[in-house]
């Protein structure tokens, strides 16, 4: 299960988003894109929108020389606990191995 981290979630009273960092030892690009393809009825993410679960601000990955790294950014720790629910088993699915990701209140998000 993922962390909670209702105690981030609210500054001043009011919801701010939150940013989720993975680092996943020994995975290839190869499994991330299996993995976002079945994420998406089998085609490559090319926009946000395409996500399975609303609440999405954010998603950047790239190689580490030990793996694979993500980060995400999202309006609310529920919806990343939902998007979770669908991601976990396609990740297992695809050998990736069980991490948890370092989790922190984002303090600025600029978009274009």
């Amino acid at each position: 299960m993922l962390p909670s981290v209702h105690d981030m979630t609210t500054r001043r009273g009011t919801t701010v988003a939150l940013a989720f960092l993975f680092d996943i030892p020994g995975m290839t690009s190869e499994q991330y894109d299996e993995v976002c393809r079945n994420l998406n009825n089998g085609q490559p993410f090319t926009s946000l929108s395409q996500w399975p679960e609303a609440g999405i601000i954010s998603h950047v990955a790239g190689p580490t020389s030990g793996g694979w790294r993500v980060l995400d950014v999202w309006e609310s720790e529920e919806a990343f606990q939902r998007f979770g629910e669908k991601l976990v088993p396609l990740l297992k699915q695809a050998g990736a191995p069980d991490v948890q990701p370092q989790v922190f209140p984002v303090h600025n998000v600029v978009t274009q």
